[in-house]
């Protein structure tokens, strides 16, 4: 199982609508808006990293009102 961050850029007022859509992706443990230069962090997990990759390439960027996303893999050091 992997687990990472995805940091999430939206259109002006968009980010609690987005974080309310991306919080029902299956995968997505949390989404929460945020200030800073992103507007909503999400909290996901998937069962291999191209998994992980297929869902934010597929369904989070999908979301109407994303312009941009980074994801920050969690690693246990």
């Amino acid at each position: 199982m992997v687990q990472a961050y995805v940091l999430i850029q939206t259109e002006v007022g968009k980010a609690s609508t987005v974080a309310e859509i991306v919080s029902k992706i299956p995968g997505v443990i949390q989404a929460e808006d945020v200030t800073g230069p992103y507007d909503v962090i999400v909290r996901a997990r998937a069962e291999t990293m191209d998994d992980l990759g297929r869902m934010v390439v597929a369904k989070v960027q999908q979301v109407e009102g994303i312009t941009r996303t980074l994801t920050c893999p969690i690693v246990h050091l």
